[in-house]
């Protein structure tokens, strides 16, 4: 089941150039890391980019990794088996098993645990993972797209974030700059800043 399309409308040039870019990125199957301030519309635009790409008709899938304990997080992106943990009664599959082709948004990835960011890392690098207390494994062939507004350089340098997850998250970066104010469009505190050569400019 696909989750129902949202109208987007551009209507002033900054966000015909954001609307621009996100076909650009939407057709790229590489990760694709969206940071910035509360506020800024991450979510939305990792949304536009789905919707924009081949992948539109596939499940759109996303998990808040900051508002559920570490465990349950593994156990909504992994899945898990019977008896994985305490209170695991029957096979429960996961975000990545369930997204198929699809997108795959997480949402505060800088709120994931080491455990959990090992097993992103080996995702991102293998293309797999296996369920929580499994043995079996599973092939991913969703994109994943990372949001957070946590400054991941500075999280890597401090120790609470893998550098080698940061690097493999950073393929592709949307930055969002802070709403300019009132009268500003949402639009134009948004620009491209990728590691591979693309501008707004």
């Amino acid at each position: 089941m696909t989750t129902e399309r949202l109208p987007w409308i551009a209507e002033d040039p900054a966000s015909s150039r954001l609307l621009e870019l996100a076909e650009k990125v939407a057709v790229a199957p590489t990760t694709l890391l969206i940071t910035g301030e509360s506020g800024t519309g991450k979510d939305h635009l990792a949304r536009l980019i789905h919707e924009l790409g081949p992948r539109r008709d596939a499940p759109y899938l996303k998990i808040d990794c900051a508002s559920l304990p570490p465990q349950l997080v593994e156990s909504e992106l992994f899945g898990h088996e019977r008896g994985a943990f305490t209170g695991a009664v029957e096979r429960k599959l996961g975000r990545f098993e369930l997204g198929g082709n699809g997108t795959i948004v997480l949402d505060e990835v800088a709120a994931l645990s080491p455990n959990a960011q090992s097993k992103l890392l080996r995702v991102l690098q293998e293309r797999a993972f296996e369920r929580l207390g499994g043995t079996e494994t599973l092939r991913i062939e969703a994109r994943i797209i990372a949001l957070t507004n946590a400054d991941l350089p500075a999280a890597v340098k401090a120790g609470s974030f893998r550098e080698d997850l940061y690097f493999r998250l950073n393929t592709l970066t949307l930055t969002g700059g802070p709403m300019c104010n009132s009268a500003s469009p949402r639009g134009a505190c948004w620009r491209l800043t990728p590691g591979r050569e693309m501008s707004a400019n």
